[in-house]
């Protein structure tokens, strides 16, 4: 069984996990869309579908369904959620 990394970018997030949002890399107007959008550090986030050529994704995020492209998910960091909690 791979490693997987306690900390990566939500792009690199699979399908069926659970991971909290950590920090956004990103400035200007883009911070403060995610920033509406409810991507603020310490929400949970999961994969809920990839379009058929992986770009964008949706994600759920505080109970919301939200599609990002690839490079606006690289400047978004977080950490898996462990089972259980």
């Amino acid at each position: 069984m791979s490693e997987v990394p306690a900390e990566m970018t939500l792009d690199q997030l699979g399908a069926d996990v659970v991971a909290t949002v950590i920090s956004l890399t990103n400035e200007g107007v883009e911070r403060r869309r995610m920033l509406d959008l409810g991507i603020l550090p310490g929400a949970r986030v999961e994969v809920v579908m990839k379009s058929p050529l992986g770009d964008p994704v949706a994600y759920r995020i505080r109970g919301a369904t939200v599609a990002l492209r690839r490079d606006q998910a690289r400047q978004i960091r977080v950490t898996l959620v462990e089972e259980g909690k």
